[in-house]
C-alpha cells in the first residue's frame, strides 16, 4: 500500500477562546495527532481529545517532519486503503501567507492538504486601522534575513507590512531605517491581534519605536509620510566619501554604469565586488538592482569605514563588506556569485581569476576595467589559464582620465 499523507491545517489568531466552524470542530474531536507551536497549544489545548498526541513545531523543522513521517508510517492511526493517516496542524492566520502550509507543500509535495484559513495578521491590523491593504508591500522577517525588507526600502515602497520575530522587532526595524536615512515613514504596531485581553495597536514615529517595548506576537505597517527622493541613476562622484581625500580613486559614474551593464545585473542574483575602495560600484549596484545579494571585498582596512559611511549616505543597507586579502579570505560560506567585478587586484589578477572561477555559478561572468596594456594582458592570460571565455571589450575615454577598457569573461 502506498503511504498516504494528509494534513488538516487550521489557521487561528491570538484569541484564547477561538471560534471554529462545526466542520473544523468535528476534525478536532476525531483527531489523533495534532501539531503546532507552543502558543497554538495554549490556545487550543482544551479543545483536544484526552488521548491526543501533540508534535511541537520548533526548529530545526527537519526534526518535526521526521516525527510526522513516523506517524504516517506506523500502525494505529487509522489508515486504510481509502482513508489516509492525517495530522491536524494549527498555524497562525492564513497558513499560505508565509505560513506552515507552504513548508508542508515544499517538504512533502505529494501530501494532501485541507486548509481552513483565518485572516493573516497584517490583514487583521489593516482591518483594525480601516486601512486599504491592496497596495501593501508584504515582507516576512520571521526567521528570515533583512534582504527583502532592505529591498522594499531601496525601492521606495510607500506602504510596507512586516511580519516580525524576536530579533526583527519594531524597535530594531525602526533603528535600521533611521540608520540608513529612511525617516519618512510612520509606524503602526499590532500586538496580540485577536486576543481581547491583550490586543494593543499603537501609532508612533520611528524614533519613538526605537525606544519602545513590544510584546510578542506583533506585526507592523509602515506608511510613507512623504515620498522619498528618487533613487539616483549614476551617483555623482563628489558625493562619496573618498579614501584619504583622493577623489580620483573611484570608478567614475559613467564607467560605473557601463560596468553594471556589462555585468548584466538585471538578471543576476549574487554580485561580488572585489576591491571596493569607496564602495561606489557595490552601492550603485544595490541602488539600481535591489534584488541583488552584494558581497564586497577590500584589502585596505580603511575600506570598512568608507563602506559604512557611503552605504548609509546613499541608503543601501544589506551590503556584506569584508576587509582583508581576497586571496586569503575564506569564501566557502558566502553565497556563490553569478557576477563579479574586479576593481583592484594588487598584481595578482591570474590568481584571483582562478579563485573566482571556482566559486562562480554556471553562466556567471567576470568584468574587469583595464587601465593599461599590462593589466589587459594579465586579464586575457589569466582568463585563458582559468578556462574562461573572453568577450568583446569596450574602450572608453572620459575627459582627461586614462582610457578604460571594460573587459568581460564568462564560464561559457
Amino acid at each position: 500500500m502506498v503511504m498516504q499523507r494528509k494534513f488538516i491545517i487550521i489557521g487561528t489568531d491570538d484569541n484564547r477562546t477561538p471560534f471554529f466552524p462545526p466542520e473544523v470542530l468535528e476534525h478536532i474531536r476525531h483527531g489523533k495527532v495534532f501539531s503546532g507551536g507552543v502558543r497554538h497549544k495554549e490556545i487550543v489545548g482544551n479543545l483536544l481529545p484526552d488521548d491526543a498526541e501533540w508534535i511541537s513545531i520548533t526548529v530545526p523543522l527537519d526534526n518535526v517532519f521526521s516525527q510526522y513521517e513516523k506517524v504516517f508510517s506506523s500502525d494505529g492511526y487509522g489508515q486504510t486503503d481509502t482513508v489516509p493517516r492525517q495530522i491536524i496542524v494549527f498555524a497562525s492566520g492564513d497558513p499560505l501567507f508565509f505560513g506552515f502550509a507552504n513548508t508542508v507543500k515544499r517538504k512533502l509535495p505529494d501530501a494532501e492538504i485541507k486548509l481552513y484559513p483565518s485572516f493573516n495578521s497584517l490583514q487583521t491590523l489593516a482591518h483594525r486601522l480601516v486601512m486599504p491593504y491592496d497596495d501593501i508591500r508584504t515582507v516576512s522577517l520571521t526567521g528570515r534575513p533583512w534582504h527583502e525588507f532592505d529591498r522594499a526600502l531601496i525601492e521606495r515602497a510607500p506602504k510596507i507590512g512586516i511580519l516580525t520575530d524576536r530579533e526583527h522587532t519594531p524597535a530594531t526595524i525602526a533603528a535600521r531605517m533611521l540608520e540608513y536615512g529612511y525617516d519618512c515613514y510612520t509606524m503602526y504596531v499590532g500586538e496580540h491581534l485577536g486576543n481581547p485581553e491583550k490586543e494593543r495597536i499603537r501609532h508612533m514615529t520611528l524614533q519613538e519605536a526605537t525606544q519602545g517595548g513590544f510584546e510578542h506576537p506583533n506585526n507592523l505597517l509602515l506608511c510613507a509620510t512623504s515620498f522619498p527622493e528618487a533613487r539616483p541613476f549614476g551617483i555623482p562622484d563628489e558625493q562619496f566619501a573618498h579614501l584619504d581625500g583622493r577623489t580620483r580613486m573611484i570608478t567614475k559614474a559613467p564607467i560605473r554604469l557601463l560596468t553594471l551593464q556589462a555585468l548584466e545585473l538585471n538578471r543576476r542574483r549574487v554580485f561580488w565586488d572585489i576591491g571596493f575602495c569607496t564602495g561606489s560600484v557595490s552601492i550603485e549596484a544595490r541602488l539600481q538592482f535591489p534584488h541583488l545579494t552584494v558581497v564586497s571585498f577590500e584589502v585596505r582596512a580603511e575600506g570598512e569605514e568608507l563602506m559604512n559611511i557611503n552605504s548609509r549616505r546613499f541608503g543601501t543597507p544589506g551590503i556584506t563588506a569584508i576587509t582583508g586579502d581576497f586571496l586569503q579570505t575564506a569564501t566557502d560560506t558566502l553565497p556563490r556569485p553569478d557576477a563579479v567585478f574586479i576593481g583592484g587586484h594588487g598584481g595578482h589578477l591570474p590568481e584571483m581569476l582562478m579563485k573566482i572561477k571556482e566559486a562562480l555559478q554556471p553562466g556567471g561572468c567576470i568584468v574587469f576595467n583595464s587601465v593599461s596594456a599590462d593589466s589587459k594582458k594579465a586579464f586575457m592570460e589569466g582568463a585563458g589559464a582559468a578556462g574562461l571565455i573572453l568577450h568583446p571589450s569596450a574602450h572608453i575615454a572620459l575627459n582627461d582620465y586614462n582610457p578604460i577598457e571594460i573587459m568581460k569573461a564568462t564560464l561559457s
